[in-house]
């Protein structure tokens, strides 16, 4: 025999095996396929609840048909996929095919146990297994998902669920889902990497996630929440872009939990970038009537200032008010930013042009259960057919989220049936607006006092306002009924009705006490923006009782009662970026009352307010504020209970009532007809963690008050100026706000009476 061991010989070999390989496969597979059997009959066993017939529905074999292995575990798949069964079997006896099922048990009832932060009614919304339902693994499990989820977003991430079947006849069972909820995932620490600007605590005050301490107990932003962190990222975006780093970035937010999985570590990357300065600012304008020159005025962005996003956002919406103020509905205002990293500036071009001429098919609205459509469509600037702006719309937001009806407020656009068309879409949640409030505190001018009132801000859904108070403390007693209806006669007119009876102790002040009963009707309206005009109507009975045995004689010969019947006017206008706390912005005040219209006093009061207050660094805020009134009695002789009254509050470092004409015999206050008075205050932090919510403030108080109206020897005044200087501190605690000043009389008369410390505290529940 020979043997070929030669390359071309060995590839001969190779090739002819390859080729009998080929041509014996198909042989080899011909013989071992077994031919399916023909389907003569189809058997189901193991139904309980489901009739046979809808089990032979199910698979994809009928009578007739050839038993293949293909379609047998088609058909397998096919009984399985309905989730009514746990357990299934094929099985060809002969030509018969033999269907056996294990039917998944019905749920007859769902329950939780050890859940107590989330109640019943909010775990059995989040499920989707219902009693009545065909009971399935794979569902529970999605279940016990959708249950830790909801943990999470509370912060609980600890939490564990275990669910639990209790077999019942019938091939029923109760399903249990056993919860251990744990503690809440705090924040352990919020670091920060690659911050060179701004220091971690800076950096810290800026985000709303913070580290879990114990003063913190009625905040839930120490808790972790994957949605809050990714906010957070915003924040830092937008704090740097204010203060110029152009180039800033969050590379990366982590959140780690801790071994022990009661904390979170979030450490934020950040990669700052450069300071930029604006460079050159200049504004084009397309329009044809439109001069860039007369928009310059509403640029507030300046070259060689630092950088600021806001300060852009802010000029564009300048400019969008000034060219729609001169008729131009479609109007767009695009800024042409070039960043030059060479010099690190940022020209802007601010350029006007004509937008797209677009308006405004339909306004939808959903997701108000309560609150009638004709109260949200009100506060829109936009109506069906109008121009569409996008500057009204988002002041439209505002005005709606400022209602303090609802949750959350969501307006977006979306494209109309043509292309010169807009659908604007308006969703919203509505939130509780009833109110049931008790108070207790302290004051130095009032003593010990306690509140409590009932509101509802929303009655019927329709926006109207109804509050009922009632006030108790040692020197003071109210009780008042005040109704508001913000759209009167479907008109932008806010008219309201007020009834009152008051009871004061004004022993410490002016030896008597003072009760008042009447009613007020207001309506008012804005003039502009900021401009806001109000009407009132008072009808009052006052009495003057309990005076002292030795009280001064000017109080004992107004003794008794008398009826005041005054109509007054206010104006108002209001630039403040917060009524309340305000960092910037100015007001004015102008409110006038006459007497006289009936009744038994006749005079003309007025009173003009002003302030102002600017930012001067971060949290450092200076105001300044100051007043001033007069009252015109025509000859007859003022009431008492009509003038001005000076001190504690209104000028710190005196009591309450304590500067102003004085009866020299008994020291008794009798108020004046002369008012002026004012204040300047920085406002400054503590250096405490922000969230504590205190802040302290340098003061001088100044002002005098004069002119009481009345005649005698006995009679100390002088309109002098007085002047006190001091600190102060507010702290916004978990229990209410707390005041505190310490002043001190810089400027006085002997006849005066001080108060060096001045406290407060009170407490809503």
């Amino acid at each position: 025999m020979r043997v070929f061991s030669r390359p071309w010989a060995r590839r001969l070999g190779l090739l002819l095996a390859l080729g009998l390989a080929a041509v014996s496969t198909p042989l080899l597979e011909a013989q071992a396929q077994p031919r399916a059997s023909t389907i003569r009959e189809i058997d189901v066993e193991g139904t309980q609840r489901i009739d046979p017939d809808t089990v032979r529905s199910y698979i994809l074999l009928k009578q007739g048909d050839p038993a293949t292995d293909e379609q047998l575990d088609r058909s397998l798949k096919a009984l399985f996929a309905t989730g009514l069964f746990a357990d299934v079997s094929l099985r060809m006896e002969g030509d018969r095919l033999n269907v056996r099922v294990v039917e998944n048990p019905i749920i007859n009832r769902i329950a939780f146990e050890g859940n107590r932060k989330l109640n019943d009614q909010a775990l059995t919304a989040e499920v989707q297994l219902r009693p009545r339902v065909v009971y399935t693994r794979a569902k529970v499990q999605n279940d016990v998902k959708r249950i830790l989820d909801l943990y999470r977003r509370s912060g609980r991430f600890a939490a564990t669920v275990e669910p639990k079947v209790i077999q019942l006849p019938q091939n029923r069972v109760d399903l249990v889902f056993e919860i251990n909820e744990g503690s809440v995932t705090g924040v352990k620490r919020v670091a920060f990497v690659g911050n060179k600007r701004f220091s971690d605590s800076s950096l810290r005050e800026t985000v709303r996630t913070t580290e879990s301490r114990w003063w913190r107990i009625l905040s839930t932003d120490d808790n972790y929440d994957p949605d809050r962190v990714s906010f957070d990222r915003e924040l830092l975006r937008k704090h740097y872009l204010a203060n110029g780093y152009a180039d800033f970035r969050v590379v990366s937010a982590v959140a780690e939990l801790t071994p022990d999985r009661d904390g979170f570590y979030i450490t934020f990357t950040l990669d700052e970038g450069e300071r930029y300065k604006f460079g050159k600012i200049d504004v084009v304008s397309q329009l044809k009537d439109v001069k860039a020159e007369d928009l310059k005025d509403g640029v507030t962005t300046e070259e060689g200032d630092w950088y600021n996003a806001d300060q852009v956002e802010k000029t564009i919406n300048s400019l969008t008010a000034a060219v729609g103020s001169r008729g131009y509905a479609f109007v767009e205002v695009r800024p042409r930013i070039n960043r030059d990293r060479d010099t690190r500036t940022v020209s802007v071009t601010y350029e006007v042009q004509e937008g797209p001429r677009v308006y405004i098919e339909r306004i939808n609205i959903a997701g108000n259960v309560r609150t009638l459509d004709k109260v949200i469509r009100r506060e829109f600037l936009l109506v069906e057919g109008d121009a569409f702006n996008t500057a009204k719309m988002r002041r439209s937001r505002q005005r709606l989220q400022s209602l303090g009806y609802f949750e959350r407020v969501d307006v977006t656009n979306v494209p109309g049936e043509t292309p010169d068309r807009t659908v604007i879409n308006v969703e919203v949640r509505e939130k509780s607006t009833g109110e049931l409030s008790l108070g207790v505190g302290y004051s130095t001018s009032d003593g010990a006092l306690g509140d409590i009132s009932i509101r509802e801000r929303n009655l019927l859904g329709r926006g109207q306002d109804l509050r009922l108070g009632f006030l108790i403390s040692q020197r003071r007693q109210e009780i008042d009924l005040s109704f508001t209806e913000p759209y009167f006669l479907d008109r932008n007119l806010a008219a309201g009705t007020d009834l009152f009876r008051r009871t004061r102790d004004l022993q410490r002040i002016s030896g008597y006490d003072e009760k008042s009963t009447g009613f007020t009707l207001r309506a008012g309206y804005q003039m502009t923006e900021p401009l806001r005009h109000t009407v009132r109507y008072t009808l009052r009975n006052d009495e003057l009782n309990n005076i002292a045995s030795g009280a001064s004689r000017f109080i004992r010969e107004q003794a008794g009662e008398t009826v005041t019947s005054l109509i007054g006017q206010d104006f108002t206008f209001d630039r403040r970026d917060d009524r309340f706390d305000p960092t910037e912005g100015y007001f004015v005040r102008l409110s006038q009352d006459y007497a006289g219209i009936g009744g038994d006093v006749t005079f003309l009061r007025h009173r003009v307010s002003a302030g102002t207050y600017y930012s001067i660094v971060d949290e450092w805020v200076a105001g300044l504020t100051g007043e001033a009134g007069y009252i015109e009695s025509f000859g007859e002789r003022s009431r008492i209970q009509h003038r001005f009254f000076l001190g504690g509050d209104s000028l710190r470092g005196f009591a309450t009532g304590g500067v102003g004409p004085r009866d020299g015999d008994d020291g008794a206050s009798l108020g004046g007809r002369e008012l002026y008075a004012g204040s300047a205050e920085l406002s400054f932090p503590t250096g405490l963690p922000k969230e504590i919510g205190i802040r302290g403030s340098f003061f001088s108080d100044f002002g005098t008050l004069t002119d009481s109206g009345e005649t005698g020897t006995e009679i100390r005044d002088k309109a002098s100026i007085r002047v006190s200087a001091g600190v102060g501190f507010l702290w916004r605690s978990p229990f209410g706000p707390v005041k505190m000043s310490l002043a001190k009389p810089v400027r006085k008369e002997d006849f005066d009476k001080t108060e060096i410390f001045r406290f407060s505290f009170g407490s809503r529940f």
